[in-house]
């Protein structure tokens, strides 16, 4: 079986053309290290959004118990008093001195 020259040449250019690509999908700006990048960033911003998602459910229930529908008395009360700087004729209040 005789190899001609242009399949020698051929065989040598597909070669390169597969270590090429080959090196690209290892090393590449897009290639595996890439994919672990992603991979690590993705579960990143995962627990980042359950975080938020628990914040977001922390704040639906108190606007809840503020509804003009079932308003929470207690939390009202908290509420008016924060906001207001009033205390109960029954609270203790300690003063804090510096």
């Amino acid at each position: 079986m005789r190899i001609s020259k242009f399949d020698s040449v051929v065989t040598c250019a597909c070669l390169g053309l597969l270590g090429f690509l080959g090196w690209h999908a290892q090393e590449g700006p897009r290639g595996f290290a890439y994919n672990g990048k992603l991979t690590a960033q993705s579960r990143q911003l995962s627990d980042e959004l359950a975080a938020i998602q628990k914040q977001r459910n922390d704040f639906e229930t108190r606007v809840a118990l503020l509804r003009p529908e079932s308003v929470d008395p207690d939390m009202l009360d908290e509420m008016a008093r924060s906001t207001l700087d009033v205390a109960g004729p029954y609270d203790l209040i300690v003063l804090d001195s510096p």
